[in-house]
């Protein structure tokens, strides 16, 4: 009988304890002022769900959401296929590799807040180098007054900084591809878009929906770089779920409807990561019954 040795688990101890500090009593307080109101003097009372009631029906909550998914939706659509084009283009031997691949992780060594304020230097009418060429070409531009601007803006920046992301991503699932696939694909005479189609997209597959997710919340949780920039402006065309948020916590001081905000702020994100993590389970199962079949 094999005696099952439970010691790694002492291992793991500390980092338990580490995320039980950091994570879950934060999370607790949160919930905790969610369900509460205070008029001051360190006194609360219950509440119940009344904070969610009104978050949920706010329409305040909803135009933020609705900015928010649409911003992520745009952000995906543009970054996967610039990514996965760019990776099928960078070289697979030589010393273009590294230094394709160091240029690419290059803009994500830029702390968030460096990010946005290179952009919002950058647009600039009088001092950036594009809002001042842009000016000179005779294009009225300015991301502070004009809400299509301001959103061009915080995509470009948002491209510019996390494609590179998607493409090391990408790129690291068809350099894990076997040689003999694209041999094969050569005796058949397949054409380029071909490959492309049944065999490295795919072998990428699971990459992609890493990428997808990573991407999804980075861009639905942006803050940092788009308060830098437009601070949520012109009027709340850029004022995203997080701003919003800190704006109802910090600027009002209304603890309550923050913390129901940003619980279901928190579900949102849950659910979509299980979602993926569904699709990726789903993925691997078949994959698995497909090989077993073959395989009898």
């Amino acid at each position: 009988m094999k005696v099952q040795n439970n010691k790694a688990w002492f291992m793991v101890l500390p980092v338990l304890v580490l995320v039980a500090i950091s994570a879950i009593i934060p999370l607790m307080t949160v919930v905790n002022y969610s369900v509460q109101d205070t008029f001051g003097n360190n006194e609360f009372f219950w509440v119940g769900m009344e904070w969610f009631q009104e978050i949920l029906a706010s329409e305040r909550f909803h135009n933020a959401l609705m900015r928010t998914l649409l911003f992520s939706g745009l952000i995906l659509a543009i970054e996967i296929p610039l990514g996965i084009a760019v990776a099928l283009a960078m070289p697979r031997r030589g010393i273009g590799v590294s230094v394709c691949l160091v240029l690419m992780a290059l803009p994500l060594l830029i702390p968030w807040n460096v990010v946005g304020t290179i952009w919002q230097v950058f647009g600039r009418v009088d001092i950036g180098l594009l809002g001042h060429t842009l000016a000179s070409l005779g294009i009225d531009y300015n991301y502070t007054q004009d809400t299509l601007d301001a959103w061009l803006t915080l995509i470009a920046m948002d491209v510019w900084h996390w494609t590179s992301l998607v493409v090391l991503l990408c790129y690291s699932g068809l350099a894990a591809i076997p040689e003999v696939y694209y041999q094969a694909a050569r005796i058949d005479g397949a054409s380029r878009w071909a490959i492309f189609r049944y065999i490295q997209l795919p072998k990428i597959k699971r990459v992609l929906v890493i990428a997808l997710l990573l991407r999804f919340m980075d861009s639905f949780m942006i803050y940092t770089e788009p308060f830098v920039v437009t601070g949520g402006g012109p009027g709340n065309a850029t004022t995203f779920l997080s701003i919003d948020l800190v704006q109802m916590a910090i600027g009002q001081f209304d603890l309550g409807p923050a913390a129901a905000m940003s619980l279901i702020y928190f579900l949102i994100i849950l659910l979509v990561s299980w979602v993926f993590y569904t699709v990726m389970t789903i993925d691997d199962n078949e994959e698995q019954s497909a090989s077993a079949k073959g395989r009898s």
